[in-house]
């Protein structure tokens, strides 16, 4: 029985089309440029943020982001940013008695304004506040801890197989790769993938996974 679902947050839970779009307008390039080289720093399999150093290299990434956040362009969030079947889902999940957490690799500024858009969620933290990133499995046992959830009725759902599957599983969780975004869609057929408890293209499906 799953008892509570744990969500990722980057192309699960909200578009990143906003974030890549403020840092291309902060480097002052195309917006297309940058997102082309997240693209192709994905398709290699490289983290994204070698996007930003194709186009500064030598950029130190983190000077950068407390300048941004200085200068008043900093991260932003809103509903717009969300995908259309985050409440519906949540909502439906909840009322399932479910517990609802959500959790990814993000900054502390990035938590706190998941937390102001009043999610339907029981618990919000991201890797910054966790001090455990994924792919490490300590981030999962700190995203358990925190929240109280129990890793044998939990499932994590997430677009990023290397980062979202195998950890969680190996982590004692079972996990649902979602169909979403660049890396949900560019890696469904790998397989880490295929190795997923379930496999969605909406997190309304989830609604009868928890309740079959």
């Amino acid at each position: 029985m799953i008892r509570a679902v744990i969500f990722d947050v980057g192309e699960t839970i909200t578009r990143d089309d906003r974030y890549w779009a403020t840092w291309a307008d902060w480097l002052t390039i195309p917006r297309h440029t940058l997102s082309a080289l997240v693209g192709a720093v994905v398709a290699r399999g490289d983290d994204n943020s070698e996007a930003l150093r194709l186009i500064r290299p030598g950029i130190d990434i983190q000077a950068e982001y407390a300048a941004r956040e200085a200068a008043g362009r900093g991260e932003r969030l809103d509903e717009s940013d969300l995908y259309d079947d985050v409440r519906p889902a949540l909502c439906a999940l909840q009322d399932q008695d479910v517990r609802v957490v959500i959790a990814g690799n993000q900054t502390a500024r990035a938590g706190e304004l998941l937390r102001g858009l009043d999610l339907p969620a029981d618990y919000i933290t991201t890797s910054a506040e966790l001090e455990a990133a994924k792919p490490s499995t300590d981030f999962f046992h700190r995203v358990l801890a925190a929240s109280g959830t129990d890793p044998h009725t939990s499932l994590y759902v997430g677009d990023h197989p290397a980062n979202d599957i195998g950890p969680a599983q190996a982590a004692g969780l079972r996990a649902a790769h979602l169909r979403r975004g660049p890396w949900g869609h560019l890696w469904a057929d790998t397989v880490e993938a295929a190795s997923a408890d379930y496999r969605i293209d909406c997190l309304l499906d989830l609604v009868g996974i928890v309740s079959a």
